[in-house]
């Protein structure tokens, strides 16, 4: 069984922040834990964008606390995100994330991350290795 603490974890390397400053993201569950999924708790700064585009990872998004908005690139969309709303980029959407207010997020990655990706240019992971 593993039995984890946000708190302590945030006071660790579990907590990977951005460079621009736009999120940080408290990795309570990681590849290495052996699962088939990581789990993360990210908040996403008011009056922030930032551009994701996860082609190799399948990613649901739980919105806890705060709002904002997410739009999807290719058709131009845009959802309205508030807490008990969840999404689920299923097709690899390339999208913008904005917070309007602070946005605490549960997300859960497939395949997992190893905690140490760091956002392309493109807005995407490099693909996990086997």
């Amino acid at each position: 069984m593993i039995v984890r603490n946000i708190e302590e974890a945030r006071q660790s390397d579990r907590l990977v922040k951005a460079e621009n400053g736009n999120w940080d993201s408290t990795r309570l569950v990681l590849a290495n834990d052996g699962g088939n999924f990581s789990f993360h708790i990210t908040r996403i700064f008011e009056g922030t964008e930032t551009h994701i585009h996860y082609k190799h990872h399948y990613e649901s998004v739980y919105c806890i606390e705060g709002e904002g908005e997410v739009e999807t690139l290719a058709d131009g969309k845009i959802w309205p995100i508030k807490p008990g709303d969840i999404y689920i980029l299923d097709q690899h959407d390339d999208h913008l994330l904005r917070a309007h207010k602070t946005m605490h997020l549960a997300c859960v990655f497939t395949p997992p991350i190893t905690g140490n990706e760091i956002h392309r240019e493109d807005g995407s992971y490099a693909p996990s290795e086997d």
